[in-house]
């Protein structure tokens, strides 16, 4: 890899590591999270509760045209369904006989909104189909991309709108030495994605 890429790489994860570090300052400051249940200071959970917005006016306050819209998103849900059933299915039994470690669902799924007390219950509703669809596309996306560093580990020719969270480990497009050097050390190479890849 290039090495002005590896230190902008390395600037990033620094960053990334001070970002996370201050958000769970804030954390510490506002809520707690004992087994996965989020814990909300009682002054706080309290200036929550006073902004509710009560169901019937919200309600009162829909636009006509997300009323009208809402059963297409949660149309959405059976072929989401289904892709997770699929796509776990795919990991259980593929990714143990290739070697690859599996993704953790949970790691990628979080549901904690709800312990959101100025949200009323359809907020709540929207907010779980949210995260629900967005956490398994990302882990829909995380198999996908061990699955193509096993496979077929190359940087692609254009510039991509956004890299999954592998690639930058993958072999330059062209490089044919590079591929043919470092293909089999990509297939059994799984650390995690902050570690650099071993050469």
């Amino acid at each position: 890899m290039n090495k002005r890429i590896e230190e902008l790489l390395a600037g990033i994860k620094t960053l990334e590591k001070e970002l996370r570090e201050e958000i769970q300052r804030i954390r510490i400051d506002t809520y707690e999270i004992r087994d996965r249940a989020v814990r909300f200071k009682d002054e706080i959970r309290a200036h929550h509760k006073a902004q509710a917005m009560r169901l019937s006016d919200y309600l009162r306050h829909a636009r006509l045209k997300h009323v009208l819209t809402a059963p297409v998103i949660w149309l959405c849900i059976f072929p989401a369904l289904f892709m997770d059933l699929i796509v776990t299915l795919y990991q259980a039994v593929c990714f143990p006989v290739y070697g690859i470690p599996k993704a953790r669902r949970r790691d990628y799924l979080v549901f904690d909104r709800h312990y959101l007390a100025y949200l009323n219950v359809i907020q709540k509703a929207n907010c779980l189909f949210c995260a629900y669809f967005n956490g398994l596309m990302a882990y829909v996306g995380e198999i996908a991309a061990r699955t193509e560093q096993y496979w077929c580990p190359i940087k692609h020719a254009s510039q991509l709108k956004r890299e999954h969270s592998r690639y930058q480990r993958f072999v330059e497009y062209g490089d044919s030495e590079q591929f043919h050097a470092q293909a089999g050390s990509l297939r059994s190479d799984f650390g995690d994605v902050d570690e650099a890849p071993k050469s």
